[in-house]
Parts: C-alpha cells; sequence; structure tokens
C-alpha cells in the first residue's frame, strides 16, 4: 500500500526551477509534483503561437527533468483527452485523486491564478504553503517597506537602494564611476549608416519535444496571433545560459549605446533576448546580473553597457513586481485618462502603411519579440495617443510576447506605456511626436507619412495625434512639471490650426488610416 501523500508541490509554467522554494524539504518518499498544461492559460487572452510553444515546450522538458532524476510526478498535458483545461479544474481533479495532506506553491506571477489555486484549496480544506519567490533579489514586503510613507514612488531611488544593498557595481560607498545612472552615454541613434554588421542572437533549433508542440500549437490554436515557425527560444536551462553566455560576450559591450536604437528588419540588434528564461526561471536573476558585473570588472564591457543592462533587471524588474502586488487588484483597472478607443484590428496583422508600426508589430507576431523601445515608444506610444481602452492594450501585450507574466506586463503596460494609473508608474505620460521615432531609426525614410507635418494626407499619425493628445488632456498635463512645457507649446498652434489636429485625430480613431 503506498505511502499517504504529504505534499503535493505545485509547479507552474512560469516556475521552472529546480532550486525554487516550493521543493525546500521535498521528500520523493511522501511529496509528488504537480504540473497542468491547460487551454484557459492561452485562452482566457488570446495568447499567440509563440508564446505558448514556450511555455508547453519549456514545462515538458522541466518534467522530463523531473522524471530523470527520480521525482515524482503528475502532469496533466494538453492533448489528454481527460485534460478539463483550467487550473481549477485540474487541481480540483488531483486532489480528488490523490488525497494529498498540503498543498505547497511558491508564489506565482499573476493575481488571477493565486486566487484560482487558492480557491481549490479552500474548497477541500486543505492547508496551501505559500512560499515566497526566491527569484527576485527583493520581496514583496521588502518593497512595500519601501513604498510605506512615501508621497511618490520612483524606480531611481529603488535602484540605487537595491544597488546599495546587494552591492552591485559599487566601489565601497559610492557607485561605480562616481555616478549611478549612464543614460546620458547611452541610447544613441545608429546614424544614416545604420548598425552595420550586427552579432547573431542565440537562436535553438527546435528538438522533438518542441516540434511536437509546436504541431499541437498550430492545430489547437490555429486562430491565435502570429505563428509557431521560426520558433527559437531557449526551453531549457542549458540553453538559457548558453543564450546568456552569447549576450555577455558578444553583445553586452554594445548594449548601453544602441538600447533605445530601432532599425527596420533588424528585430533583434545587440539586445539580450533573455527576458523569457528569467520569467519562465530558466536563469536567475543574481546570476545574470554577477555575470554582467563581472564582465565590467574584468574590462569586457564598460560601465554604462552594463549599468544601463542591470538598470533593467535589478531595478525596473524588481520594482514593477512590487507595483503588481502591492497594487493589485484594482491596479488592472486603472484608466486614469478615461481612454475608450478600442485597440485597431492592425494590431493582430501588422497590415498599416505606417512603417515603424508595422515593423514591430510584424516582428512581434513572428517571432513573440520587441525591444523595449519599440514596446513603449512606438505600440505603447501609438495606443496611448490613439486613447485605446487600458485593457485591450493589456491583454495585447500579455498575449503576444513570449516573455510576458501578468505581473511584469500590467505594470510597464498601465503605467508606463499608457499613464493609465495616473502616476503611480511613471512621474510623465511617455508622449512624444513621430519625430522621436525618425531620430532613433529609419523606418520614416520608407514611410508615406511625414513626422514634421500634423494636418494634412502626409501627416504622421503620431504627430497628429500626439497634438491632439496633449489638447485633450491639457488641464491634467499643464500641473505635472514635466509636461509643461510640452503643454506650453500648444500656445504655438492657432485655433484653426488646433481644430484641424483634431479634425485628423478623429479621422484616424474613424479609421482612416486602415490602408
Amino acid at each position: 500500500m503506498p505511502e499517504p501523500l504529504r505534499h503535493l508541490v505545485l509547479v507552474l509554467g512560469d516556475q521552472l526551477d529546480r532550486s525554487s522554494s516550493a521543493f525546500d524539504g521535498f521528500d520523493a518518499a511522501q511529496d509528488a509534483v504537480w504540473m497542468a498544461e491547460v487551454a484557459e492559460e492561452s485562452t482566457h487572452i488570446p495568447s499567440s503561437k509563440q508564446r505558448t510553444v514556450l511555455f508547453l515546450s519549456a514545462m515538458r522538458h522541466f518534467a522530463h527533468d523531473l522524471r530523470r532524476d527520480g521525482i515524482p510526478l503528475h502532469h496533466r498535458q494538453l492533448d489528454d483527452p481527460a485534460n478539463q483545461h483550467s487550473l481549477a479544474a485540474e487541481l480540483d481533479a488531483a486532489i480528488t485523486r490523490l488525497r494529498p495532506a498540503g498543498l505547497v506553491l511558491t508564489a506565482p506571477g499573476d493575481w488571477r491564478v493565486l486566487q484560482a489555486l487558492r480557491g481549490v484549496a479552500r474548497q477541500h480544506g486543505l492547508p496551501l504553503d505559500l512560499r515566497d519567490d526566491r527569484h527576485f533579489f527583493s520581496t514583496v514586503r521588502d518593497f512595500a517597506d519601501h513604498a510605506s510613507g512615501r508621497k511618490q514612488l520612483r524606480m531611481e531611488y529603488f535602484y540605487r537602494a537595491m544597488r546599495q544593498r546587494h552591492r552591485i557595481l559599487m566601489d565601497g560607498d559610492q557607485p561605480c564611476g562616481g555616478q549611478w545612472n549612464f543614460d546620458a552615454d547611452n541610447r544613441q541613434a545608429f546614424g544614416r549608416d545604420g548598425p552595420g554588421l550586427l552579432p547573431p542572437p542565440t537562436r535553438v533549433a527546435p528538438d522533438a519535444t518542441t516540434e511536437a508542440v509546436i504541431t499541437l500549437v498550430a492545430q489547437r490554436f490555429a486562430g491565435h496571433p502570429g505563428q509557431a515557425r521560426p520558433f527559437g527560444w531557449p526551453v531549457t536551462r542549458a540553453q538559457a545560459l548558453q543564450a546568456l553566455d552569447d549576450f555577455i560576450t558578444h553583445r553586452l559591450p554594445h548594449f548601453g549605446t544602441w538600447q533605445d536604437a530601432m532599425w527596420a528588419g533588424e528585430p533583434w540588434l545587440y539586445h539580450a533576448h533573455l527576458g523569457a528564461a528569467l520569467n519562465l526561471k530558466l536563469l536567475n536573476p543574481r546570476e545574470v546580473v554577477a555575470r554582467a558585473e563581472a564582465a565590467y570588472r574584468a574590462g569586457q564591457a564598460p560601465l554604462p553597457a552594463v549599468e544601463g543592462f542591470i538598470r533593467q533587471i535589478l531595478g525596473w524588474r524588481e520594482y514593477v513586481r512590487g507595483i503588481y502586488w502591492t497594487m493589485m487588484p484594482g491596479y488592472a483597472e486603472h484608466n486614469a485618462l478615461d481612454a475608450q478607443q478600442p485597440l485597431p484590428a492592425f494590431f493582430w496583422t501588422g497590415d498599416t502603411p505606417m512603417a515603424c508600426l508595422r515593423d514591430a508589430i510584424g516582428q512581434t507576431l513572428q517571432h513573440g519579440y520587441a525591444h523595449h523601445i519599440q514596446r513603449l515608444m512606438v505600440t505603447g506610444l501609438y495606443t496611448l495617443l490613439l486613447g485605446v481602452q487600458p485593457q485591450q492594450v493589456h491583454a495585447w501585450y500579455l498575449g503576444v510576447y513570449v516573455d510576458a507574466v501578468e505581473w511584469v506586463e500590467l505594470p510597464n503596460v498601465l503605467g508606463m506605456a499608457l499613464f493609465a494609473d495616473g502616476g503611480v508608474m511613471a512621474s510623465k505620460p511617455y508622449a512624444a511626436t513621430g519625430k522621436y521615432i525618425q531620430r532613433m531609426g529609419n523606418h520614416c525614410s520608407g514611410c508615406r507619412f511625414d513626422p514634421a507635418q500634423s494636418t494634412g494626407d502626409k501627416a504622421c499619425p503620431f504627430t497628429t495625434l500626439y497634438w491632439d493628445f496633449l489638447g485633450r488632456h491639457e488641464a491634467r498635463l499643464a500641473a505635472n512639471p514635466r509636461m509643461a512645457l510640452q503643454v506650453k507649446n500648444l500656445a504655438r498652434l492657432s485655433a484653426d490650426q488646433r481644430s484641424a489636429i483634431a479634425a485628423r485625430a478623429d479621422a484616424i480613431r474613424a479609421g482612416a488610416l486602415a490602408t
């Protein structure tokens, strides 16, 4: 007769880490692991084929490793005829069948998932041992302590405290190089001649497991965004470490200089492409930050590049997680600018005459990837200026990007890109005309629209919508010290100009740019 099951350890698709807190004290003689691939996780928002392939393939590789190591595992695959296709229903069935004395779970990255699993545990009267996610440098409690008593939250101060606390890029009590921020040395544009010869990204050839998942996803989710091939994302820890090595060696030295630059037809540039591996827990942020700092200390990468990269992980990544978990569930409903426009249909196809959007959305649908400036200052900027309802934009970002888990995606979209939280995440809306996109890349040279014009058929929609955005929110933005100068520039426009801009903006919102 088998021993009674002490703990059923729940492992989610973004928790593929054998060193996670859920495995603390694990005893193969009396504990077991539960994993479930369910359609709900790809359908509660329309998850892109690339994203779904990544999650399912990584889960199956992780499950294989658990079995290989003798870990008792109950793993429901998506194509199992008995699959009930929701985490709650699958966990309910597993508890009924296995009768564990308790459940163990590392804190999930999604409020919805946590509530669902808690609900099942309550239904069965089982204790749920919810453990801290040690994958991060800080806990949610740490962030709450940081936020307590502050009138405003700003990432810069949080980031500096994290640098000091964890002794990262510090020389004694001072930051390396005598300053905390090297943005002035970074964020350049490629110029007229473009990026030149670029180092290739790490792309992993699909093995038999991934090939089977690609076929399954292409059939099961045929109507979902994007395409399942080509697929080259790391789905194992070994592959993720290879991708880390490749970035540190070949792209980190130039990352800072070109981190905000764009170039048509070049999706990868000098970026790390490690977000998905980090968010699935195939990589630990401590090892990624340590490798970057070691490259600086060894003279293999300049300080501005290394600081800019570490800021994204130690600063923004930790900061947005704190925002999410201290402010949910209400945070998801924010709409401070009362934006109600529907998401344009071309966000699902890339079929738009705007060259920058066509390029960013096209590569997103093909690879499940776009770098941070394409997300913030192309797709995000357009939806901000157009006035798209924030929850529709959130659902799009969460669905299309392979590195999207709600804790990181939601604050970046609602807070940073859309200013829908009214200034919790960012001190100002990231509003700009098409001249910003022209300055940072070459898309405008191949586009029928002119970023210098705000009215007329050749006017860049970004420029038109920028002035319309300032006009629609003039009173609110004038009270923001960081926006006051931009709002004052409205005074340069005559009443006729403002009227023409508003009319052109209304036409854009009505679909004038559909072809």
